[in-house]
This record gives C-alpha cells, sequence and structure tokens, in this order.
C-alpha cells in the first residue's frame, strides 16, 4: 500500500553517498523536482512506485546535488577574522589580521597576514584580499597560458580577469582569453583544466569532438577535472 503522508527518504548515489529527500504524492501526471533551504522535495503521481520515482530523477543527479550545495553554501559565509581558513591554489591558508595604520597582505607559507586599519570591519579586510587575490591570480593565470599556448600552438592575444557569476572562462573573437579570478583559490589542476579548456577554443569554437580532442592532447584527465570543478564552483564562491 502507498503512504499518501509526505515521507522522508533517502537516495542512494552511485558513489555511495546519499541524498535525504521528502517525498510528496498528489492528484498529478509528472514528477516535480524542488530544492529550496529544506532541502530535495520530490512531488510524485499517487501510484507511482518509489523505485520508478528514483529511477526517472536519476538523469537529474548532477543538477540535484548542484543545488543542493549552492543552498548549503548559503548558510556559509567566511568570517573575516584571525584563524578562518581560505584556499590559495587548493591549499588551506590561515587569515592573520593585525590593525595598521596602512593596508597590506602578504603569504607566508600557510599563513595570509592582513595588515588593515579596520582590523574589525569584516567587509574591509575582505575587500583587501579579494584585491590581492585577484593580483595574484592575474599573475598566475598569464604563466599557464602561456606554458600551455605552446603545447596547444595557439597565440591568444591577451589574458583577462573575469568576474563572471556562472562561467569560468571565456574567449572570443579577438583571441582574448578571460578567467574568473575566483579560480586562484582552486587546485592547479583545475585551473589548467579551465585554461585549456578556453584555449582550445582558439582552435575549434565549439564543443565538437574535435574540440575536446584538443583539450584531451594536453589534459588526457580532463573529465576528472571538469567533474571536480563543478563541485568545487560554489566553494570558490564563497568570496567575492
Amino acid at each position: 500500500m502507498i503512504n499518501l503522508k509526505p515521507t522522508n527518504l533517502e537516495l542512494f548515489l552511485p558513489s555511495g553517498k546519499k541524498i535525504k529527500y521528502l517525498l510528496k504524492r498528489r492528484n498529478r501526471r509528472t514528477i516535480g523536482l524542488k530544492v529550496d533551504h529544506d532541502g530535495l522535495v520530490i512531488h510524485a503521481p499517487i501510484l507511482i512506485p518509489r523505485s520508478r520515482i528514483e529511477e526517472l530523477i536519476a538523469p537529474k543527479l548532477d543538477w540535484i546535488q548542484e543545488k543542493l550545495s549552492l543552498q548549503l553554501n548559503k548558510k556559509k559565509k567566511i568570517n573575516w577574522k584571525t584563524g578562518e581558513l581560505i584556499h590559495i591554489l587548493g591549499n588551506k591558508v590561515i587569515l592573520s589580521l593585525k590593525a595598521s595604520k596602512t593596508n597590506s597582505v602578504l603569504q607566508d607559507k600557510d599563513i595570509l597576514h592582513v595588515d588593515t586599519n579596520r582590523v574589525n570591519d569584516q567587509i574591509h579586510s575582505a575587500k583587501l584580499v579579494s584585491k590581492w587575490l585577484k593580483e595574484k591570480a592575474l599573475k598566475d593565470f598569464v604563466r599557464r597560458v602561456e606554458v600551455f599556448s605552446v603545447k596547444l600552438n595557439v597565440h591568444p592575444s591577451n589574458v583577462y580577469l573575469s568576474n563572471a557569476k556562472s562561467r569560468w572562462g571565456s574567449c572570443n573573437s579577438k583571441k582574448e582569453i578571460r578567467l574568473n579570478w575566483r579560480l586562484i583559490q582552486a587546485p592547479p589542476h583545475i585551473i589548467n583544466y579551465v585554461i585549456c579548456h578556453e584555449l582550445a577554443h582558439l582552435k575549434e569554437m565549439n564543443h565538437s569532438n574535435r574540440f575536446w580532442e584538443e583539450v584531451e592532447k594536453v589534459l588526457p584527465e580532463y573529465r576528472s577535472s571538469e567533474k571536480e570543478l563543478k563541485t568545487l564552483s560554489s566553494d570558490l564562491y564563497l568570496i567575492g
């Protein structure tokens, strides 16, 4: 007998992880999905078996996990105070704020020293660190673009930073490469993937098989980097 009351259930993923969801049965013909601050809610027809519901939503698992991650990070925030952790090139770095007459940011191994004339102003500290990260990102990205341009035999005209809300990189007909500065938080292999992706577009302005062949020439494991970036993306947007 099918339970018509809203039911808390668990969806088992191929990776072994579980997603909790609330199943609500209604007098309807289709399955509806909603992800909000309470988690995943599935609206389903009254008579459809649970096994069939989970079979039908399987193609949406990536979307569901991405939306759940975004909801989780809406509850997260960085406290711009001494002891807080951020990431630079995939490594954990500890913030160390100190009151000063001047403003400066300096990294010493796993410590990021932030001297600020407004030590209790978290917005000010966030802006200082973001500005420093952008400067570091541009230097790092330009160097990587130079290396991979040689490997792909392409000639980009310039490299710029991007502040896009949903794209990690882009290129245009002027051969300009734009890279989201927040990528400086990610491990190097993920930055390399985004850069190679955009440089490959200088040969193939599409996502055809030939395009992916160009990427694979220099990054044989690009698929795992692409998947990892999707998982990390919401965390990278906690800054800025």
